[in-house]
């Protein structure tokens, strides 16, 4: 009887994610900060103003502030060390937040449309001189946030909802200078509601692919980009690899893809040679760093036959 030869092998590189943790709280940080205290004055100036479209806006910063918030205690929390009982640490708090950010922007998305088809049938008073000022001031700041959070690539779905926020309020201030001078010129009223419809359907379309990619992530399918049946194939014509099965490809966390199967040998070929030479082209070819391959010898051997002895 041949012996099968079996090998379990585990290969986690903490340090080959394409994602830094560092850098992501302190562009966070910078947003948040600036964010904050914008708020703050455009809330003051709304109530020193009695401008209802300025508070608003102020509560749509709000929610923002809190979206930076969730963001920058996420990357925290997927800094800290992994554990026995949590192998992975908390790197899926990320996704988590950026799900949860997703959801907030589709959210205010609605709150805004529905605010926008009210001002339809009675459009405020609004005005355009203090919507200008605060306005221009909220630009610069979304402005500079978003560019302290932007990653080209946008690969950690984090930031991108973080941004998308950021992006979203710059579009809002934009908007809001357009109606104000619209207003202040023009005395047409239905300006404003006429930008908020447009602002809301902007949040929904950017929203839906950091809500959809931040749920097959946390359903552990096939990351963006990787075809699981071309890997396997690519493991499949690797030398000596007889048969390839129970392929999992899925993600922890964004930059961080993982791979596990199960890969058949001839007999008396090098298993760990095999192993090897797998794990070296799924890093070149796939970037996939994070490996659990189990190598075993195909089994030839015919059954064990036993005939009863004959009764004397």
């Amino acid at each position: 009887m041949g012996a099968a030869h079996s090998h379990d092998h585990a290969h986690d590189h903490a340090g080959h994610r394409h994602h830094h943790g560092g850098d992501s709280l302190r562009s966070l940080t910078i947003a948040l900060v600036l964010n904050a205290a914008y708020t703050l004055f455009e809330a003051i100036a709304a109530i020193a103003a009695g401008s209802l479209s300025l508070l608003a806006d102020a509560g749509h910063n709000l929610s923002d502030v809190v979206a930076l918030s969730v963001a920058a205690g996420a990357v925290l929390l997927a800094r800290r060390p992994a554990t026995p009982n949590r192998s992975f640490g908390f790197r899926r708090a990320e996704i988590l937040a950026a799900l949860v950010n997703a959801v907030s922007l589709i959210v205010i998305a609605v709150i805004v449309f529905v605010g926008a088809v009210r001002r339809f049938s009675d459009p405020p008073d609004v005005p355009g001189g203090w919507l200008v000022v605060v306005a221009t001031i909220g630009l610069a700041v979304n402005l500079v946030g978003a560019a302290a959070v932007f990653r080209r690539g946008g690969e950690d779905l984090n930031l991108r909802a973080a941004y998308i926020h950021l992006v979203g309020d710059a579009l809002g201030s934009i908007a809001v200078v357009v109606t104000g001078v619209v207003i202040l010129t023009t005395g047409w009223e239905y300006a404003d509601p006429i930008m908020g419809v447009l602002i809301a359907v902007y949040l929904v379309v950017s929203s839906w692919s950091v809500l959809r990619e931040s749920t097959l992530v946390l359903l552990e399918a096939t990351p963006r980009g990787m075809d699981a049946e071309e890997i396997g194939r690519a493991i499949a014509a690797e030398q000596c690899v007889v048969e390839v099965h129970d392929l999992h490809v899925w993600q922890i966390t964004s930059g961080f893809p993982s791979l596990s199967a199960h890969v058949l040998v001839h007999e008396g070929d090098d298993c760990h040679g095999v192993r090897r030479a797998i794990e070296r082209m799924l890093g070149e070819r796939f970037g996939i760093t994070h490996t659990t391959l189990q190598v075993d010898h195909e089994h030839t051997d015919s059954l064990l036959t036993i005939t009863p002895r004959p009764r004397s």
